[in-house]
């Protein structure tokens, strides 16, 4: 099972979006970087612009449980920073789920499983 940690600090999230490759699709936009550790280090923004707390915080939940449960099927060593579009409010867990492993598969950090 891989590892993850979370991108807590500012400077790390700047890092990841200076030095980025990134990938989109009309519910999330994903930067990926490298890192030099043997594990992913995950951050998801969501702006003020797409909605109230409640909301903000509902789709932190739904991305980052999407990436819970698909974590096996990510590369291993990498600096990834998840950002929500306004498109993506309302949508269900299944959709988001469907966005996160759409951009994964087009930035191919998915395993071939």
């Amino acid at each position: 099972m891989n590892k993850v940690e979370s991108l807590k600090k500012n400077a790390d999230f700047k890092l990841v979006f200076n030095e980025h490759k990134s990938v989109g699709n009309k519910y999330l936009v994903m930067y990926i970087k490298d890192n030099a550790c043997n594990y992913n280090r995950v951050g998801i923004q969501v702006s003020k612009k797409v909605g109230n707390s409640v909301v903000r915080h509902r789709l932190k939940r739904l991305i980052k449980e999407s990436y819970r449960l698909n974590i096996d099927m990510f590369s291993s060593g990498l600096d990834i920073v998840i950002v929500a579009k306004r498109a993506a409010v309302g949508k269900t867990y299944k959709e988001i789920e469907s966005a996160l492993l759409h951009l994964g598969k087009i930035s191919r950090i998915l395993s071939e499983n």
